[in-house]
């Protein structure tokens, strides 16, 4: 049996998740021998959205596809990046004619990989088609292609959300994992028809923070009720996401175990845009 190893990390947070993400996705593509790596970016400038210049600068650093989420449009100098990239996904939910893309199917030594997002419809904005409809019909079509090895990101508030598309496509897919809620869940499990399944990969991003953001703003908004700006807290930050084993002949996950790498002290900073 060929085994393909998988990294997904979840949501990047400003330039502290964003500079651990680079500076380790080198050395944990070594330590852990992963053969692809799939990374939520839709944080990563200044904890909204994501730039061309961040995700080129993810892709060098060892990413095989960026995704996204509820926030992919808030850097406007992204919807101009998006039909030249196609290794960075919005979600495939979106309307037709949206820029992007909402799946890729890449090449690797040990064959084709595809990574499908999708976002949910309870409690997030903006509302789009219904993403188990639009899962299905694109699982299935890479199936029919001859497509084995299939990530499938659900970005979505509810768990029970993310639990039922896992549900749908297991023995479709060969991972299912959410993202969106900045809060690695422990349920990393195999479903019956040899489906990965996480709730949440949690973020990348400072762990003294609430979300990734300033403790003081948000515990501040909570207590007043008053409007205020979150910025990106500072200090050491926690890498989290998930690294499952495929079978590259059946696309069934073999092994699945979360990641939650603390890193004592934030990067140094290099001069990229927050």
């Amino acid at each position: 049996m060929s085994t393909l190893r998988i990294l997904f990390l979840g949501d990047v947070v400003g330039e502290p998740g964003r500079k651990a993400v680079i500076e380790q996705l080198p050395l944990l593509k070594h330590s852990e021998g992963l053969d692809f790596i799939i990374v939520n970016g839709e944080n990563a400038a200044g904890g909204r959205g994501i730039t061309p210049r961040i995700a080129i600068d993810l892709l060098r650093a060892g990413a095989a596809v960026i995704s996204t989420g509820d926030h992919v449009w808030d850097q406007p100098e992204v919807v101009d990046y998006f039909p030249t990239e196609p290794r960075l996904l919005r979600p495939l939910n979106y309307p037709p004619g949206t820029p992007g893309n909402g799946s890729v199917v890449l090449e690797t030594a040990k064959g084709r990989v595809a990574v499908v997002l999708v976002q949910g419809r309870s409690f997030i904005q903006p509302p789009l088609d219904n993403p188990f409809l639009a899962a299905e019909a694109e699982v299935d079509r890479l199936a029919a292609a001859g497509l084995k090895v299939i990530v499938v990101e659900i970005h979505a508030e509810t768990t029970s959300e993310k639990q039922a598309m896992g549900r749908l496509l297991d023995g479709r897919a060969s991972l299912v994992v959410g993202t969106h809620t900045h809060v690695q869940t422990a349920d990393e499990t195999i479903f019956p028809g040899g489906t990965g399944y996480l709730t949440d990969a949690g973020m990348c991003g400072p762990e003294h923070s609430v979300l990734g953001r300033s403790i003081e703003s948000v515990v501040w908004r909570f207590k007043s009720g008053m409007p205020t700006r979150f910025p990106v807290a500072k200090g050491a930050v926690r890498l989290c996401g998930v690294i499952v084993d495929v079978d590259t002949d059946s696309g069934r996950c073999v092994a699945i175990r979360r990641l939650s790498l603390p890193l004592p002290e934030a990067p140094e900073a290099s001069g990229t845009t927050p």
